[in-house]
């Protein structure tokens, strides 16, 4: 499968767009659209490559990754897929804009299916593994794509850092236990995709992210 990203203004969010070349099926993964010129960007990718979006799927629910869950499930006519232990931030959207001093009366996210550890999701002919990975919040998952080499993060991993764990629901040992024992195991030349800034390797953080010494 493919990828392609977009980087959103909400935090400097990447939302995936992961795509069957096949069968032109694809996820939207992390909608972090906030704006009608971030839609329009999303749409004028879609149509270009002719793509069907046939789910949302969400690595966890903090308000940047999943502010555009319900425009993009109404607009679509898709399932917005979420780990469950993530419900409680999902349905405060509000709260979490307020505690980042955003003035916007944001609705709950309606949630259409949890996501379980092992689960294989399917996206034409390609899959993608959810992979649980507590830690930044009590719900968050990872997607990997055996076939095609990739993992996406969202905020469990980044290039020479981690995901911080000082919001509601983090714990620093749990995410510590999380990326070396679910993402550290994957091959090294696994890339991979987090929630804000450039890709990376599975390879590269073991050898050089300081906060995995």
């Amino acid at each position: 499968m493919e990828v392609a990203i977009f980087q959103f203004s909400l935090f400097g969010i990447n939302t995936y767009v992961v795509y069957d070349t096949s069968t032109r099926e694809c996820a939207v993964i992390d909608p972090g659209i906030i704006n009608k010129e971030e839609e329009k960007a999303l749409d004028n990718f879609l149509t270009r490559e002719k793509l069907k979006v046939t789910q949302v799927i969400n690595t966890h629910l903090h308000l940047d990754h999943a502010v555009g869950d319900n425009l993009l499930k109404e607009k679509f006519a898709v399932p917005v897929k979420a780990h469950p232990l993530d419900m409680p931030l999902g349905e405060r959207m509000k709260e979490q804009a307020m505690m980042f001093g955003i003035d916007r009366d944001f609705s709950g996210v309606d949630i259409s299916s949890y996501l379980t550890d092992g689960e294989i999701i399917k996206i034409g002919n390609g899959e993608l593994e959810v992979i649980c990975v507590p830690g930044h919040s009590p719900g968050s998952v990872a997607l990997y794509d055996k076939a095609d080499g990739f993992v996406i993060v969202g905020d469990a991993l980044f290039q020479g850092s981690i995901g911080r764990t000082d919001l509601p629901g983090g714990d620093y040992r749990t995410l510590i236990g999380s990326i070396t024992k679910r993402l550290l195991t994957l091959p090294d030349d696994t890339v991979v995709y987090p929630g804000h800034g450039a890709p990376t390797t599975i390879g590269e953080e073991k050898r050089s992210n300081p906060y995995l010494a």
